[in-house]
């Protein structure tokens, strides 16, 4: 069972999640504002689909900071994590969905697998922290690049059901 859980300002990556959700078929009852909910949550499901906008110099949304420090103390060991994030590569591309990187750095030695990682060709800010190897952590979207990224997502959500 998968559940998605997101931080949203501006509702941009509330839309994306319900978007995502969507296309993966699962229920609104399992997708989650990060704002609104216990960690806990987590436990009652085996694919965690995390995501968060970018703010200031690469930080997380705001609400997603409790909510990681309750989420590093559940028991991931096992789990499957996707991340997704909404970035804008135009005025911040050495920063361009660095939220990613830190829900990856923190969780990455929590006994969860990462999925989803999406190749870095034909996106055009590659210098930031989210982006290792020639491949991003997660599904970046991009405020610049709403064409590619209708392309971008239905690869990942391809990628993460596999």
């Amino acid at each position: 069972m998968t559940g998605i859980f997101y931080g949203s300002t501006t509702g941009n990556t509330e839309a994306a999640a319900q978007e995502i959700a969507s296309a993966l078929g699962v229920s609104s009852d399992q997708v989650y504002n990060v704002g609104e909910v216990g960690a806990d949550t987590v436990a009652q499901f085996d694919t965690l689909i995390l995501g968060s906008s970018t703010w200031g110099c690469g930080d997380l949304q705001d609400d997603w900071y409790d909510f990681l420090d309750q989420l590093k103390a559940q028991d991931l060991s096992g789990k499957r994590i996707a991340l997704f994030g909404c970035g804008d590569s135009d005025g911040y591309a050495d920063t361009f969905c660095g939220a990613l990187a830190q829900i990856y750095d923190a969780l990455a030695d929590s006994g969860a697998t990462f999925v989803g990682q999406v190749d870095a060709a034909g996106i055009a800010a590659t210098d930031t922290e989210a982006c290792r190897d020639g491949k991003f952590v997660g599904l970046p979207i991009d405020d610049a690049d709403p064409e590619g990224n209708a392309a971008r997502m239905a690869a990942w959500v391809e990628s993460v059901k596999a």
